[in-house]
């Protein structure tokens, strides 16, 4: 499967999602016009690493999210959503999100996301990275 890498924008995050690794990365401001549109082929690259996903392997999900937009957030609970899914279909997926301890609003936002999901799920102060 090939990685997916998105360059940051004004707008939008990094993504580095390496299969190899397991490891699935997204950093940065997340206010796209069109959240949808950015997000769409996230989700299904997404559906097909999950199907593929031996069910021996870690897999981290790292997030760093200054800023998120309402839009972005309903794609982001869809993400978590699966990788909720996944985790309670036996695969091993954690979550480690990544906060400036001098942003109340982005561990606001990470408990709030942490809320409703079963997997492990870490809110990690920046300098922990």
């Amino acid at each position: 499967m090939e990685q997916m890498t998105l360059s940051p924008s004004r707008s939008t995050p990094e993504v580095r999602f390496d299969p190899e690794a397991n490891v699935l990365a997204i950093r940065g401001q997340s206010y796209p016009e069109n959240a949808f549109a950015f997000y769409e082929p996230l989700l299904k690259w997404v559906d097909l690493y999950l199907l593929q996903l031996n069910s021996d392997s870690r897999v981290e999900i790292e997030l760093q999210l200054p800023y998120i937009n309402t839009t972005s957030t309903k794609c982001f609970v869809m993400l978590l959503e699966k990788l909720d899914q996944a985790h309670l279909a036996g695969k091993k997926i954690e979550v480690l999100w990544y906060y400036d301890e001098e942003n109340e609003s982005e561990l606001e936002c990470a408990e709030d996301f942490k809320e409703d999901l079963s997997l492990p799920f870490h809110i990690l102060p920046k300098a922990a990275q």
